[in-house]
């Protein structure tokens, strides 16, 4: 595999579009959490005193109706709670409303309109632990944690400026009414977190253009790769459909072939085909050929002219196509029913086979 040094030439159009499809696309999440805040900050600042009028408004409600023993018995405690979760949800909808759009114009305005069902699969390389550990551990573990400090440093000095200088007038406003003194401290809030915002908008930025180089980075090719896509480009579509249908025949020529050497073909009874080999070297069984439909006929009257055993169980053999990929041994779930169905083909055909180890 070419190392990185290697990869000099920038990534073709193709191979751009193959990553999109991918998901591999530079995208800043910093970028996209500062304007979500910037949005809930303005959101707050235009509809804040209707929110907080609406919130006042409900609680008193509420509570005049938790201490009103007829409104309990009559409508009960959970009717109260629902009304006034409603209130309260129809109160912050519009802050609710102004972060949602935020992020969708922040994700499309990075990526564009990129609807891809692929990403949706589950990807258990994720699960890996061992690749964790390298990605924790790695360069990109290492540039990320830099990162982190960085924003917290950051972050924590604007507001640690904005507030030192005024604490003094909070010391001075001890004694003062709840209501002027709530609007002084929401307003020193409000400033801090403005400030923090601008700081958090411009280390987003940052990361944006760092993802942007580190993607660049990643999709960069070799010489050679780009000579190879480039000769097939030039390839007619009728050519390239031909070497696809003959890469395609000598695939299914060689599972066929392996038919031959297994022990046992599990079908369903026409539309699915499974067959199994066990030499006793490995674990457990392994797939070597499976098929839907007229690849399972085919497999079935291969296995019957070699004389490999071809039994019915549909639940059987419909799992087996559905979970195990082809030349992947067979997982632990399916050890019993393998290990019995084995023992049968050998005692049927007269037979002996060490298969312990797959029960």
């Amino acid at each position: 595999m070419p190392g990185q040094e290697d990869r000099t030439e920038k990534a073709t159009p193709k191979r751009r579009k193959d990553a999109r499809k991918k998901g591999q696309i530079a995208k800043s999440a910093d970028l996209s959490g500062a304007v979500v805040l910037v949005a809930a900050l303005g959101s707050l600042a235009v509809f804040g005193p209707q929110i907080a009028g609406g919130l006042a408004d409900t609680m008193r409600g509420m509570l005049a109706d938790v201490g009103n023993p007829d409104k309990v018995a009559g409508t009960g405690l959970g009717a109260i709670a629902g009304t006034a979760g409603m209130a309260i949800a129809v109160a912050i909808a519009p802050v609710a409303l102004a972060c949602l759009f935020a992020a969708l114009v922040v994700n499309v305005g990075q990526v564009g309109l990129n609807l891809n069902p692929a990403g949706l699969k589950p990807d258990f390389k994720r699960l890996n632990p061992i690749q964790g550990a390298k990605n924790l551990l790695g360069p990109n573990g290492w540039v990320e944690l830099g990162k982190s400090i960085v924003k917290v440093t950051v972050v924590g000095a604007i507001a640690a400026m904005a507030l030192l200088p005024n604490m003094s007038k909070l010391a001075a406003m001890t004694g003062i009414e709840p209501p002027a003194l709530g609007a002084a401290i929401a307003g020193l809030a409000a400033g801090i977190a403005w400030k923090a915002a601008a700081a958090y908008l411009l280390i987003g930025a940052i990361d944006l253009l760092w993802q942007r180089h580190r993607n660049e980075k990643k999709m960069r090719m070799t010489k050679e790769e780009v000579k190879r896509e480039h000769k097939e480009e030039q390839l007619s579509p009728e050519l390239r459909a031909s070497m696809r249908r003959r890469a395609q025949q000598m695939s299914r020529g060689r599972m066929m072939s392996a038919v031959l050497g297994a022990d046992v073909v599990v079908a369903n009874p026409t539309h699915f085909a499974v067959a199994l080999a066990y030499d006793g070297k490995r674990p457990a069984p392994t797939v070597v050929a499976k098929g839907q439909d007229l690849i399972a006929l085919e497999i079935r009257r291969v296995a019957e002219e070699a004389g490999v055993p071809v039994v019915e169980d549909k639940p059987l053999a419909r799992s087996l196509y559905d979970a195990v990929p082809l030349e992947a041994e067979i997982p632990a779930d399916f050890y019993r029913a393998i290990a019995e169905l084995l023992a049968y083909v050998y005692r049927t055909a007269r037979r002996r086979a060490p298969i312990a180890s797959a029960a």
